[in-house]
């Protein structure tokens, strides 16, 4: 039987060795405690994959299977040492008492981030209560938005969905190099303060082949936006853009 020569056993092992560490950056949130039942509270599952991927030196993917993963309010904040994707194949859905998040200004924040790519899945923040609180004329808080963005850059938002938010669907804010393709959104045409994406502060903004139904902006653009592209929206109920 051949033998190798001993200039290649070092290549095998450092291959064999980066092949291991490769295979850790890909974090399923099940193996942090995360349930996909839509009732067992998942926010620290969650921010326990992220703090893993956060501080690794390598690119990382955190996965969310198929499912319904109830989570509370949580900010994803850097600065991390790497790029990082979540691959979603599930539901994150919000508590069905809309107090819990509708006091606090987001639902899902990422602040201070640099390449984070969000492809797939769907955020049901579960805004029909509280809507129906402020129709009535009673004292309600103001209300989450369901995904923010501030402070940040190189950010993806490919396929994503986005149903019932309690205020502004996505937030772009004091951003740079943002692209989101392929988003939906969906919320009832006389649901209040719920526009669809807000930009404002940011520049190299792109927003493309997106689908928009809500009851106030589709896309509304604040002071300090430059650089922004915006075309394929499909916008209605809606105000327009």
């Amino acid at each position: 039987m051949a033998t190798l020569p001993p200039l290649f056993l070092p290549l095998i092992l450092f291959l064999s060795f980066n092949s291991s560490l490769a295979a850790l950056l890909n974090l399923n949130v099940l193996s942090f405690g995360a349930k996909p039942d839509g009732t067992t509270d998942s926010t620290n599952a969650f921010l326990s994959a992220w703090t893993r991927a956060c501080a690794s030196t390598y690119p990382a993917t955190i996965y969310v299977p198929k499912g319904r993963f109830l989570l509370r309010s949580v900010n994803f904040r850097g600065k991390c040492n790497n790029a990082i994707s979540f691959r979603i194949d599930g539901t994150l859905v919000a508590p069905a008492d809309y107090r819990i998040i509708g006091k606090a200004d987001n639902w899902i924040s990422f602040q201070y981030v640099d390449g984070v790519s969000i492809y797939g899945g769907k955020l049901d923040a579960k805004g029909t209560g509280l809507w129906a609180c402020k129709n009535s004329g009673k004292a309600c808080p103001s209300g989450a938005t369901t995904l923010s963005f501030s402070n940040s850059k190189n950010v993806v938002v490919d396929r994503l969905t986005s149903l019932n938010s309690q205020m502004f669907h996505i937030v772009i804010n004091g951003c740079h190099n943002v692209k989101m393709q392929g988003v939906t959104i969906i919320a009832s045409g006389n649901s209040p303060n719920t526009d669809g994406i807000h930009v404002q502060l940011s520049s190299g903004v792109t927003i493309l082949n997106s689908n928009i139904q809500t009851g106030d902006d589709c896309i509304s653009i604040g002071p300090g936006a430059t650089n922004l592209w915006i075309e394929k929206i499909t916008c209605g109920p809606g105000h327009g853009i």
